[in-house]
C-alpha cells in the first residue's frame, strides 16, 4: 500500500512495506534514490531494533542468544496505516510472535511523515508496552540522488555540515562492525568535504559523539541542493563502494553496528538505548529542499 501527500511544494510516496519513505519531488525532480537493484534496492529504509550488525549476527538477552540480521527487522515488514490528514500521515508496527522470535521484547513502533513548506519530517516513536526494560537502537537510511550525476567523472559534489569543521570518524572494519578505537579525520577544504567516486572506497564514514547536526548536500559549485537536519548522536554517510553508484546516504542514526568482537549482553552493547516498561523515545529529523 502506498500513500501521497502534497503541498504546494513537495509531493511525497510512502510505502506501507517497511513504512519506507519512496519519494520526494519537487515539481519534476526526484530527490530520493529510486532503488535500482544493480546498485542498491531501496530509498529510505527505516532501522529497528538495531542501527548495523550484531557481531557474527548474535546478541544475547538475559543469557540467550538471538539472531538479527544487518539493520534488524521493521524495513521488511508491513506497517499498518496509524492515521493520515492532508500533511501527515503515521504507519504501526507492533511486536508479533515472529519479531519475539528475534528480539524478545514488546514494543509499538510508528513512523510519521509531515510536509511543512519544503521540509519533510521525519518522525519517530518507540513504546514499550512490555513489562521489563527494553534496549533498542534506531536509524535512518535515505539515498539521495547525487545532482548533475556524470559517470564518467570523478567529482560529485561536497557535504557541508553547518560550518563545522574538524570532525573525526570510525570505519566499519570486520564483518560489519565497527573499529570503533581508529578515529580519522575528515578531509576538508575548508568548511566543505568534497565527495567523488573514491570517497566511500572503505564503506560507510561514521560520525559520532553528536559532532554533527545538520548535512547538506551540495553540487560542484557548492550551492546547496538539499539537507538533513537531526538531533541523533550518529550519523553515517554512505555510497556502495565501488560501483560508481548515483546516489548517496546521510543516516542519522541512534546506534550503531558492534565494535568488533563484542560478545556481551544486549545492555552493553555501544549506543544503546533503554526504555522502562511504558516509556516513549520519540525524534524527528527533517529533510529540507532548498528554494531555486
Amino acid at each position: 500500500m502506498k500513500k501521497i501527500l502534497k503541498n504546494d511544494f513537495l509531493t511525497i510516496e510512502i510505502d506501507s512495506h517497511g513504512a519506507e519513505l519512496c519519494s520526494i519531488k519537487c515539481g519534476n525532480t526526484e530527490y530520493l534514490w529510486q532503488a535500482d537493484p544493480q546498485f542498491w534496492a531501496r530509498h529510505s529504509p527505516v532501522l529497528f531494533p538495531i542501527v548495523g550488525r550484531v557481531w557474527e549476527n548474535i546478541y544475547r538477552v538475559n543469557g540467550r542468544e538471538y539472531g538479527l540480521p544487518q539493520h534488524g527487522f521493521a524495513r521488511d515488514m508491513e506497517f499498518s496505516l496509524a492515521s493520515q490528514s492532508e500533511n501527515e500521515i503515521w504507519f504501526r508496527l507492533e511486536d508479533s510472535p515472529e519479531t519475539l522470535e528475534k528480539y524478545p521484547y514488546h514494543f509499538c513502533l510508528e513512523i510519521g511523515y509531515r510536509l511543512s513548506g519544503r521540509n519533510v519530517d521525519v518522525l519517530w516513536k518507540v513504546l514499550n508496552t512490555g513489562r521489563e526494560d527494553m534496549y533498542f537502537q534506531i536509524g535512518a537510511h535515505p539515498a539521495f540522488n547525487f545532482p548533475d550525476f556524470k559517470p564518467e567523472t570523478a567529482g560529485r559534489g561536497y557535504f557541508h555540515f553547518g560550518g563545522k569543521t574538524g570532525m573525526e570518524y570510525i570505519l566499519v572494519k570486520d564483518k560489519g562492525c565497527a573499529d570503533a578505537d581508529t578515529r580519522y579525520s575528515l578531509q576538508m577544504e575548508g568548511e566543505y568535504l568534497p565527495l567523488d567516486v573514491h570517497t566511500f572506497d572503505q564503506d560507510a564514514l561514521i560520525i559520532d559523539n553528536s559532532q554533527v547536526d545538520k548535512v547538506t548536500l551540495c553540487r560542484q559549485d557548492h550551492a546547496p541542493w538539499l539537507s538533513l537536519s537531526f538531533d541523533a548522536p550518529l550519523v553515517g554517510l554512505w555510497s556502495p563502494p565501488g560501483k560508481n553508484a548515483p546516489f548517496v546516504c546521510i543516516e542519522p542514526w541512534y546506534g550503531r553496528c558492534d565494535r568488533v568482537g563484542y560478545a556481551g549482553g544486549i545492555s552493553g552493547r555501544d549506543w544503546i538505548n533503554r526504555l522502562g516498561a511504558g516509556e516513549e523515545f520519540s525524534s524527528v529529523y527533517t529533510i529540507e529542499i532548498p528554494g531555486e
